[in-house]
């Protein structure tokens, strides 16, 4: 919809449409960093304490359960860094250069983007949205996390609540507002398919740990409140 808005030429020009907008800058640049580092003491805290209190596990193994969970920060960083690397990489293959104010003159061999515009050039090549891809599974993730916030039964009066309730508001804050970019990437930036590709790369890949890696017992697993049986009796066994 969006793709067909901005073809249509019926999306009128605003100050988001600048990649130098704040949001942008702050925040999508590094959209990554902002969920690793506010997921990471919210999974610490809730998993633990749901361990605690939930499950009746001792502080020993209550804390080696929320290192393993951990481990889904861990996934994340290494989906993020692969997919980001996937699509320079398919950019650079698929691109050319052309050198702005000399239109009659063809194509440089330039190896990569980044030597074009350091040359003061133009690549155009098939550019996978980045900021599809990733605001969409940063949004997925966030959901699937804080998800166990119901489940905990922490005194509403002590310190560890106030914190985790600090940490989930700001986390449905960060989750608005990388909806909200998605939307604008969808009505300003790239074409549909870049922008469709970027998407299936993000839900298929919260798809593929959520939904099938995180269910099987050599993996960090899910959130504790949506064990499957199986699982559960598996780290019974243990």
């Amino acid at each position: 919809l969006g793709s067909a808005l901005k073809d249509g030429h019926l999306v009128p020009d605003r100050p988001l449409q600048n990649k130098r907008n704040p949001l942008n800058v702050y925040f999508v640049k590094v959209a990554w960093a902002w969920t690793l580092w506010l997921l990471l003491p919210f999974i610490t805290l809730s998993t633990y304490e749901l361990a605690r209190g939930r499950f009746l596990y001792g502080r020993t193994r209550s804390a080696l359960l929320a290192l393993r969970r951990l481990g889904a920060l861990l996934v994340g960083t290494a989906v993020w860094y692969v997919c980001t690397e996937l699509f320079i990489y398919v950019e650079n293959l698929t691109g050319e250069c052309s050198l702005q104010g000399q239109p009659g003159q063809g194509p440089r061999p330039y190896a990569s983007k980044r030597e074009c515009h350091r040359d003061g050039g133009v690549w155009n090549g098939f550019d996978i949205s980045g900021h599809c891809f990733l605001l969409s599974y940063c949004a997925m993730m966030i959901l699937e996390e804080v998800a166990v916030l119901e489940a905990l039964s922490i005194d509403r009066s002590s310190k560890l609540r106030v914190v985790i309730d600090i940490l989930f508001v700001s986390l449905c804050l960060l989750t608005v507002i990388w909806v909200f970019m998605f939307l604008c990437t969808a009505l300003y930036f790239h074409d549909f398919s870049q922008k469709l590709l970027g998407v299936l790369i993000g839900l298929s890949a919260w798809y593929g740990t959520y939904r099938f890696w995180y269910l099987k017992p050599f993996s960090p697993g899910l959130p504790l409140p949506n064990i499957p049986l199986s699982s559960k009796k598996y780290s019974y066994s243990r």
